[in-house]
């Protein structure tokens, strides 16, 4: 039997029975469901927020006029992913949703994450930490995270290069990542490198601002 705060990868997520509204993108299974309305959004909130044990392990949800989007992930002090309590909450969700008739789009599920490329990352990181009323996460020096679980978290890279730079990260569920390459070639865009596909592809814009288009293919 398996214990619910066991790790799991996203491989494992997605290969769980009962998940297939969820794509784990970043750090998190992500789920949008479509509602039409505010109403009917709050009304698949307040189902959700009626679930059992939400105290101890509760969802991050995003209600807008269209639609609902959850996002769930285990936070320790030494971790910061996929659990098998992730999986039973995201079935129990999807549950919900059909209950209330509402269908899952996993097509608008995405992250985004900033990079700071950087000489002295000890130097640089603490103006952005207070600039932006950010703190540390804990299993992770290299990042800074919203506490309030708002804003894009950023992520410092040591750079090697001569200039510093702030490239972009996006997340995509793992079937979307070539199709979103694809799209951004089509609109004016440069392949930099496909060596890491299909966990990232580097590309840059017509005057050479980059961006990662990135999936959890390839990360376990």
């Amino acid at each position: 039997m398996r214990n619910m705060t066991d790790r799991i990868t996203p491989t494992r997520f997605h290969e769980s029975d009962g998940v297939e509204d969820w794509r784990v993108v970043g750090e998190g299974a992500c789920a949008y469901f479509r509602t039409g309305s505010f109403a009917m959004g709050a009304g698949l909130v307040k189902a959700i927020s009626e679930l059992a044990g939400l105290d101890d392990h509760h969802p991050d949800v995003d209600l807008r006029h269209e639609g609902v989007m959850v996002r769930l992930i285990t936070i320790a002090q030494d971790y910061m992913g996929m659990t098998e309590r992730d999986v039973e909450l995201a079935r129990q969700i999807s549950a919900v949703a059909r209950k209330l008739s509402l269908p899952a789009d996993p097509s608008v599920v995405k992250t985004v994450q900033l990079t700071v490329d950087a000489h002295d990352i000890p130097k640089v990181k603490p103006f952005w930490r207070a600039v932006l009323g950010y703190q540390d996460r804990a299993d992770s020096p290299e990042d800074v995270v919203d506490p309030h679980s708002r804003g894009t978290p950023i992520w410092f890279q040591k750079l090697d290069a001569p200039d510093p730079l702030m490239h972009i990260d996006v997340w995509v569920p793992p079937e979307q990542g070539e199709a979103r390459v694809a799209a951004a070639i089509a609109a004016g865009g440069h392949l930099v490198t496909d060596k890491y596909a299909p966990s990232w592809w580097t590309l840059s814009d017509p005057e050479g601002n980059l961006v990662d288009v990135c999936t959890t293919r390839g990360r376990d």
